[in-house]
């Protein structure tokens, strides 16, 4: 199955929980890509003593994760495009059509 995550909050235990929700996902066979969009795309910049994001972040990538950012979301931010290739809505519409389930954070 596919699925698509879109992640639209930079909130350190919302963001964590995404990331171990997708390595989850990918632990059963799933294939996933995860949209970070708003402050979402700050998700390089978190640093948190109780929720390791960035652990969570490396686990989702060495598991086959697929990660895309808004590239207006991070223009905006003032933000490099860091881990993830620079996307578009476009790509955004492009993922949740070819996604079976969809989960929206943030």
């Amino acid at each position: 199955m596919k699925w698509g995550i879109v992640l639209n909050t930079n909130m350190p235990e919302t963001v964590w929980n995404a990331l171990r929700l997708g390595s989850k996902a990918l632990e059963a066979k799933n294939e996933v890509s995860l949209f970070l969009l708003g402050s979402g795309v700050e998700i390089e910049n978190i640093n948190d003593k109780t929720f390791d994001v960035s652990g969570a972040l490396s686990d989702f990538l060495d598991s086959g994760g697929k990660l895309l950012a808004c590239g207006t979301c991070l223009k905006v931010r003032h933000q490099a495009a860091g881990v993830c290739p620079v996307s578009t809505m476009a790509q955004l519409v492009e993922m949740i059509s070819d996604s079976d389930k969809v989960v929206t954070l943030g």
